[in-house]
């Protein structure tokens, strides 16, 4: 006991106990410089989970979101001089959120300079403003009529310090700044960046527009990969630059392979072909001598299949990609289930990547490659 009152005394020399028993300790906890008044009241048998915390105004207030996580801790703490090392760690990440919440606001004059800016680009520009004008957004259209958003992050010493700028873009974008620039620079540049990446965005469209794109479900304006829909279980994943989006992309077929071995060696043979004055839909058609199935005619659920194992189609956002070679099964799996199947298998052997046993449905030999990382 005088031990664990001698840690205490040094862990919190303004807590001290305030009868013989020690069942009562009053005084002060100290955070950033600032002291808080507090007493503890504890049962006869000293056990934290049943102890009493009685706090001032002024720790009230700051702790005031942060109630279940102390008595979260006076359940566990092994004892007093743990519960106040724990208590005080809280109070440190309470006090500096607060310093954050509560960051002054700029000066008048900045509201002035800012909604003259915003005059000047046209309110039509403007998404969203906040009630202490450091977060707005502002949208700018490109050629062929999509929208763009970017969100701008004032900062304190606006406009002697750059802003933070947010975009959804498949390419790094920064701002160039000086004292002297304003919203309207921002957008000015963001327009640019917008407007170089045009022809990026008609590939990607007509793709999405014509084509199965099985993922992303939903993609993004940064999104630069497709995985289109072939038929017969199968798919190509593509990755476009966005830089050269007509130039050929990198490609991936998934499926079964004698259904996506054919297509392997067509690429090969016609990629003379590839003519960059051409859509990237256009070109994989003429390449690979296919026509994709099309959103007019099939419904999704024509060419998707939930894995054989897990009976899902999606499993922590990722599709069947592994499928049965065999032409009379072809029944696809998530690369996780089908690794978890075969490991479970008495039967099944693995060299370096790749895992060797038995189809589920049809039993007929199945390898699955893991693509330098275990699922």
């Amino acid at each position: 006991m005088a031990d664990t009152e001698a840690r205490l005394l040094r862990q919190g020399p303004l807590l001290l106990p305030q009868n013989r028993a020690r069942t009562v300790y009053e005084g002060f906890i100290s955070a950033q410089g600032r002291d808080f008044h507090l007493k503890i009241l504890l049962p006869a048998d000293f056990q934290l989970k049943n102890a009493r915390l009685l706090c001032s105004w002024q720790l009230r207030t700051v702790l005031s979101g942060y109630r279940e996580v102390v008595q979260q801790r006076m359940q566990h703490s092994p004892d007093l001089m743990s519960f106040m090392m724990e208590l005080k760690m809280i109070l440190e990440v309470a006090l500096k959120n607060r310093q954050e919440l509560c960051v002054l606001p700029p000066p008048s004059q900045v509201y002035s300079v800012l909604i003259e800016e915003i005059e000047t680009l046209g309110w039509d520009k403007l998404v969203y403003v906040d009630t202490c004008f450091s977060t707005i957004k502002l949208k700018a259209e490109d050629a062929s009529g999509r929208e763009h958003l970017i969100t701008v992050k004032l900062k304190m010493k606006y406009p002697t310090e750059s802003p933070d700028c947010f975009v959804d873009l498949p390419v790094p974008f920064s701002v160039s700044w000086t004292p002297q620039s304003s919203l309207g620079s921002i957008h000015r540049q963001f327009l640019a960046a917008v407007e170089s990446l045009k022809v990026f965005w008609d590939v990607m469209d007509e793709v999405d527009e014509k084509t199965w794109v099985l993922e992303p479900e939903k993609p993004t304006r940064s999104a630069t990969t497709r995985r289109i829909a072939l038929g017969n279980n199968a798919s190509i994943n593509v990755e476009v630059d966005p830089r050269h989006p007509t130039m050929l992309p990198e490609c991936c077929f998934l499926g079964a392979d004698h259904v996506v071995k054919p297509l392997g060696i067509k690429l090969s043979k016609n990629i003379h072909l590839w003519d960059a004055e051409k859509s990237l839909l256009q070109n994989l058609k003429d390449v690979l001598e296919i026509d994709f199935p099309a959103r007019t005619i099939l419904e999704k659920s024509d060419f998707t299949m939930d894995c054989g194992i897990c009976y899902a189609y999606q499993l922590d956002g990722a599709i069947p990609d592994q499928v049965c070679d065999n032409a009379h099964c072809g029944q696809p799996f998530h690369q996780t289930c089908l690794y978890e199947w075969l490991r479970g298998l008495l039967t099944s052997r693995q060299s370096f990547n790749i895992i060797f046993g038995e189809c589920p449905y049809c039993s007929k030999p199945i390898a699955l490659k893991m693509f330098g990382r275990k699922p």
